[in-house]
């Protein structure tokens, strides 16, 4: 394989990564305020002590998620960022639709 080849390969692999940790993060923000809010509704309804037990847990489980995949996420732009420099030496790769994706990729993780 060609090293453009391998170079291809990689910008479309690791875009994918930090495309996927994106979505990933934003869902876990999100599953965060839903079960805040379900916690809330519990404590406001008077929920037996279980519930509104479990609904913590729960809820500091959401929380834990966020720091490790928000370190994920950094390290799969760091990584992804070493290969766009490594693409941006290679002018007949600017035009790839790999590069350019990976590009706006890497201003959308915007770390």
């Amino acid at each position: 394989m060609s090293d453009q080849a391998a170079l291809k390969r990689q910008l479309k692999i690791k875009t994918g990564v930090v495309k996927r940790l994106l979505k990933e993060l934003t869902v876990y923000k999100q599953e965060l305020e839903d079960q805040q809010l379900k916690l809330d509704k519990f404590i406001a309804d008077g929920a037996e002590d279980w519930d509104i037990k479990n609904g913590r847990n729960m809820l500091e489980e959401s929380r834990k998620m966020i720091p490790h995949t928000q370190s994920r996420l950094e390290k799969a732009v760091i990584d992804l960022r070493e290969v766009v420099v490594q693409a941006k030496l290679d002018t007949s790769m600017h035009e790839l639709e790999e590069y350019i994706k990976a590009d706006e990729t890497l201003e959308e993780a915007n770390i």
